[in-house]
């Protein structure tokens, strides 16, 4: 079994390094092996209509990964939808997720989910995540949609600039709610650009908590060594 994991690269036409190490990962992707994406590959995605030479790029790299390629939307990107899909040739998975490695079962979340104490997001993320909200939003047209991203992109900055760090980290007990909800052991999310391998979750002895760093100076990823999961850096 070869398993990847990564997650927020955050890809935009103002980062081209970014975007090169991308293609670069994906190529070095070969087939027998599967590639998680768990959110946030853009920085905004506001629709599968909206063709960008960046898009267009990323679509045609993964259409020829031979690697089988699952991908959960983050929240940057939750608006990725079938055409996307068919497209490339990925899988679109939901939250919460689960697999199995090595009969243990391993929850995949973006992780916004877990972030219970910045309540300003957490009172729109269920807006953002409602399909009807979604639907409306799609049948605007695209130069609406390009502003609504903007405006949305500058607020969420403030926000961030304003809010403690810890308040935009996961809540640990919303951690241990997923993991005994859902029958895990293993957590893999990313998010909080907080990478880091965190044992001993669920108790003084259990438990596991893996999360992604996003792409920057070095990219990030988890990959499946001698039958352990293990969070890696690379330079880009």
């Amino acid at each position: 079994m070869s398993l990847f994991f990564i997650s927020d690269l955050h890809l935009d036409a103002s980062r081209p390094d970014c975007l090169t190490a991308f293609l670069k990962y994906l190529g070095e992707r070969r087939h027998g092996e599967d590639l998680y994406i768990l959110g946030d590959l853009f920085e905004v995605w506001i629709g599968d209509d909206h063709e960008t030479a960046l898009s267009l790029s990323v679509i045609e790299a993964l259409a020829a990964c031979p690697a089988e390629i699952y991908f959960m939307p983050g929240n940057r990107d939750f608006l990725i939808g079938g055409e996307f899909a068919e497209a490339t040739g990925i899988t679109l998975i939901e939250e919460p997720h689960v697999i199995r490695i090595n009969d243990e079962r391993v929850l995949l979340l973006h992780g916004d989910s877990l972030c219970t104490q910045d309540e300003a997001y957490m009172r729109i993320r269920p807006m953002l995540r409602d399909p009807n909200f979604q639907k409306q939003l799609l049948m605007k047209p695209t130069a609406e949609r390009l502003e609504i991203a903007g405006d949305a992109r500058e607020k969420s900055q403030a926000h961030t600039s304003t809010t403690e760090l810890d308040i935009m980290d996961v809540t640990p007990q919303a951690v241990i709610d997923a993991l005994i909800d859902n029958s895990a052991t293993t957590l893999i999310h990313g998010h909080t650009h907080r990478p880091f391998d965190h044992e001993r979750v669920l108790s003084a002895t259990t438990g596991r908590r893996i999360v992604l760093g996003d792409w920057g100076k070095l990219g990030w990823h988890i990959h499946l060594a001698d039958g352990a999961l293990v969070l890696d850096s690379f330079s880009i």
